[in-house]
């Protein structure tokens, strides 16, 4: 096997929706929106999943994972070691992580994004025994980094020598993925329904970080403000079927 092909193949058994790492149990917020009426339809759904990819997981998540490709270059920088130049990288990709988490606004999102970091973190290794991921593991025990799932997977991506394009692709796809999952245990949508949503959003996953992939990740903002409320505002719903 090739090491190109390694790593496509690593990454589509990251994007399975059946990993086990806790995803199926959040919404982000979905639940409040369908339980308020917000989103009623297929249409209002794919016009949602529209505005979080470019205005939410492109411009936010996808710019931890950018940073854990590495620092953007600075004129006269001097080259470093490549044991230096991943130190280097994983904390600039740490302190955009923090960047990124604190501006979460609602605390199951932000308790919901670590979960499901920390469970890849500690499924990884059953999964990709070679990859070198004790940094990580450190960083993440000794608080550097808070373990999010964006970081996460962009360091293992990193490590599987997966290109920064298709990783950061890959990753709004599953956020793209995770949504429509929920959709169907909240909304009356069939199968057929969800998969034509979902087809149908592709190429908003590949104009969003077209957009967002000259963008510095210390750069990175969220303006999903409906969304940001909803997530808010789960918690004190009536009834829940997911954690956020």
């Amino acid at each position: 096997m090739t090491t190109s092909s390694y790593s496509w193949l690593s990454l589509q058994q990251m994007l399975d929706s059946a990993l086990p790492i806790g995803s199926f149990a959040h919404s982000y917020g979905l639940e409040t929106l369908v339980q308020k009426g917000e989103i009623r339809t297929g249409a209002d759904l794919h016009r949602y999943l529209a505005g979080m990819l470019r205005q939410s997981w492109a411009v936010s998540d996808a710019m931890v994972i950018k940073a854990a490709y590495g620092k953007p270059e600075k004129p006269g920088r001097q080259e470093l070691p490549a044991s230096a130049e991943f130190a280097e990288s994983l904390e600039y990709a740490c302190r955009v992580e923090r960047l990124v988490h604190l501006q979460r606004l609602g605390i199951e999102t932000r308790e919901g994004i670590e979960k499901t970091g920390r469970r890849l973190l500690k499924l990884a290794p059953a999964l990709w025994p070679e990859l070198p991921l004790e940094d990580l593991r450190q960083a993440v025990s000794e608080r550097r980094s808070l373990g999010t799932h964006p970081l996460v997977y962009g360091w293992i991506c990193l490590k599987l020598g997966v290109p920064l394009d298709r990783a950061a692709e890959g990753y709004l796809y599953m956020c793209a993925q995770t949504c429509v999952n929920a959709a169907l245990r909240l909304m009356a949508m069939g199968q057929q329904e969800a998969q034509r949503i979902l087809s149908r959003t592709l190429p908003s996953i590949a104009e969003a970080w077209q957009e967002a992939r000259g963008m510095d990740p210390e750069e990175a903002y969220g303006a999903m403000p409906l969304a940001e409320m909803a997530m808010i505002r789960h918690e004190r719903l009536y009834s829940r079927l997911f954690m956020s």
